[in-house]
């Protein structure tokens, strides 16, 4: 396992490029498949060279999505919302209103093809996201996200606040991370969240854990931190949606 400041000098020079990536945040909750469709569009674009790097926040309304891993008995209430599979990696999730999402569209092929390190990266984005609410997130090995200790539940206790599944097709990463603000928590039990079924792993959020549950601040400190690690980005309007 890395220790949080060895792999901090891993990750302050993991992406730091020329490269200046597009940076953009959707109002109000934007229905899913309009969001995979205009991600689809945007990486077959960026991989062909004729649109730049995209990192897209928003919200959804409420659902589950399933990613490759996803095993059936860990969607325990089907009807609860509406299921979108989808070809992210990983397994149920869930996203609503009170989570920021941020969808990732970067060019691979032009920061290394490392896939794993990607992964890292995004893992010390979140980690790095959170740190200025006061929270401490850290990854573990075998359990993609970040996690906060939660010994005040139990010896061995640990909450997931934010969640990874990503795709890459031709080197171009879409889909990407889903940090908990302040989602009703309840929403997470129609799944098995990312197929973890151990009673001392849970889900959390910054309002859950008392911290702050304003999305402008944590969209500013999600800005810093990934400028920090992927390099320099520049506003820009949200996507606009396919009429559905």
């Amino acid at each position: 396992m890395f220790t949080a400041w060895r792999f901090r000098q891993v990750k302050t020079r993991a992406f730091m490029t020329e490269i200046v990536t597009e940076w953009a945040v959707s109002p109000g909750h934007v229905p899913y498949d309009a969001a995979v469709a205009v991600m689809e569009a945007r990486a077959a674009a960026i991989a062909a060279g004729d649109a730049p790097e995209l990192v897209w926040l928003l919200e959804h309304p409420p659902l589950y999505s399933a990613g490759t891993s996803a095993k059936i008995s860990d969607l325990r209430d089907p009807e609860r919302f509406p299921v979108y599979q989808t070809g992210r990696g990983g397994e149920y999730t869930y996203h609503g209103p009170g989570q920021r999402v941020g969808y990732v569209m970067l060019d691979l092929t032009k920061r290394g093809r490392d896939a794993r390190k990607f992964v890292r990266g995004l893992e010390q984005w979140l980690t790095d996201s959170v740190a200025p609410f006061g929270v401490t997130a850290e990854r573990r090995e075998g359990r993609v996200g970040v996690w906060v200790d939660r010994s005040d539940k139990g010896v061995g206790y640990e909450d997931k606040i934010a969640a990874i599944g990503v795709r890459l097709r031709k080197w171009v990463s879409f889909h990407g991370v889903a940090l908990n603000v302040a989602p009703d928590l309840t929403h997470f039990g129609g799944i098995t969240p990312c197929g973890i079924s151990e009673a001392r792993y849970g889900v959390t959020s910054l309002a859950d854990l008392g911290k702050t549950s304003d999305m402008t601040k944590v969209d500013s400190a999600m800005r810093a931190a990934f400028e920090d690690i992927f390099g320099p980005v520049h506003a820009a309007e949200p996507p606009r949606l396919p009429e559905q």
